[in-house]
């Protein structure tokens, strides 16, 4: 039994149309991938720039507390001040003005060591606003008011 040309070459075709179909997949896939490659590629420089861009964001942050901590510190030495300067005022103004003290005494109140703030505001009912925060401030300043 022989074979005939036909008969020897056809399996040998059918192989190499296989061969040449797989070839082809594979050129596909390389193709396939190497746009992935170039597309992973394009992600990672994103991500770069995102971390270039926090890294920013962290160093002006880290400013930002500084200065924060910086006003904070300044806040409190001045409120320090403040109360020194608030402390002094009181303590050096012992008296009132003898005006005050007439008014006063006029409306019953003649011991002006404490003044209960009832009884003050009972003895300047009289008096026009302006006059009753005149009077207020200065007991508050002379120490007789809390």
């Amino acid at each position: 039994m022989e074979l005939g040309n036909q008969e020897v070459l056809e399996p040998g075709v059918a192989s190499m149309e296989r061969l040449e179909a797989a070839a082809t997949l594979l050129e596909k896939m390389v193709a396939w991938l190497d746009e992935r490659q170039i597309a992973l590629a394009g992600d990672v420089q994103k991500i770069v720039a995102t971390v270039e861009q926090n890294s920013d964001i962290s160093r002006r942050e880290h400013e930002l507390e500084g200065k924060l901590a910086a006003a904070e510190e300044q806040i409190a030495e001045l409120k320090a001040q403040g109360s020194h300067t608030e402390v002094k005022t009181v303590a050096a103004r012992k008296t009132l003005p003898a005006a005050t003290v007439q008014l006063l005494s006029k409306q019953g109140l003649d011991e002006l060591d404490r003044v209960d703030a009832g009884a003050l505001d009972a003895a300047l009912a009289g008096l026009s606003l302006e006059q009753r925060i005149a009077v207020k401030a200065q007991l508050l300043r002379a120490g007789s008011l809390s």
